[in-house]
């Protein structure tokens, strides 16, 4: 599992940032990013859900929220 530390950033960043990571990297793989932006809860499952990708966990703790998504082709 790969890790996308987008912490302090605000909209769109974090996605921005997810979409980087999730550029080539082969189906299957699972990204969390770390996002303190509260806007990153529903961005972030758009951006999967626009891209064919799926959400597999999204956790909240101390202002963290850590959402998953694994790549599809």
């Amino acid at each position: 599992m790969t890790t996308v530390d987008a912490r302090g950033l605000r909209c769109p960043a974090p996605v921005i940032r997810l979409a980087r990571a999730a550029a080539g990297v082969p189906p299957g793989t699972e990204l969390t990013v770390l996002a303190t932006d509260p806007a990153a809860v529903h961005d972030v499952p758009a951006w999967a859900r626009m891209r064919g990708h799926e959400m597999v966990g999204a956790t909240e703790q101390d202002g963290v929220h850590a959402l998953t998504v694994r790549t599809h082709a």
